[in-house]
């Protein structure tokens, strides 16, 4: 039994050495994670950030805004981000005007280059923020890509989505637009 505990702890040491040396998790993120301790509750404000977009225009999130807001975190060698992408563009084109999309690319995990790339590669209409500093990936806990955030108008978490069928997350886009 010691045995098995000690494997169990040697693994998790290991696993989450290779993700510190990848890159994707680092002693800031660690610690501003640690430090801001925000929950994320359905019903509730949604943590604030300002994010650079590909455009060179800064996008600000949080608080009340004219339009509900998804908030879609990618990365460019995410099999199911590339899934999604077309899905994403179709729904975004069809309510264009009825809400917003952002679309936030992991870039501390990922590349400028290859960011780039997937926007150019899936013509994205909406706006592609850059998380370089992993501050907002950190802040809404995303562990896995790709995570979509629903938030009202009110900036209030609606519902955490991952990849949907074309026709679901039309639905639940056309829901939040009537909130």
């Amino acid at each position: 039994m010691k045995r098995i505990t000690l494997l169990i702890v040697v693994a998790l040491v290991l696993a989450l050495l290779g993700i510190y040396q990848s890159g994707m998790l680092s002693k800031t993120s660690v610690v501003a994670a640690a430090a801001t301790k925000t929950e994320l509750k359905l019903g509730q404000a949604i943590p604030p950030f300002k994010l650079k977009a590909l455009d060179g225009a800064e996008y600000e999130v949080g608080g009340p805004r004219e339009r509900p807001l998804m908030i879609n975190f990618w990365a460019s060698w995410c099999g199911p981000c590339h899934e999604e992408a077309p899905d994403l563009k179709q729904v975004y084109e069809r309510y264009k005007g009825q809400f917003d999309l952002y679309a936030v690319n992991v870039t501390k995990g990922d590349g400028l280059k290859e960011a780039q790339s997937f926007a150019r590669q899936y013509d994205y209409p909406f706006p592609v923020l850059l998380d370089t500093s992993g501050a907002a990936a950190s802040a809404y806990r995303i562990l896995f890509v790709p995570t979509s955030f629903l938030i009202d108008k009110k900036g209030n978490l609606k519902e955490v989505i991952h990849v949907l069928p074309r026709d679901e997350l039309e639905k639940r886009i056309k829901q939040l637009i009537e909130e």
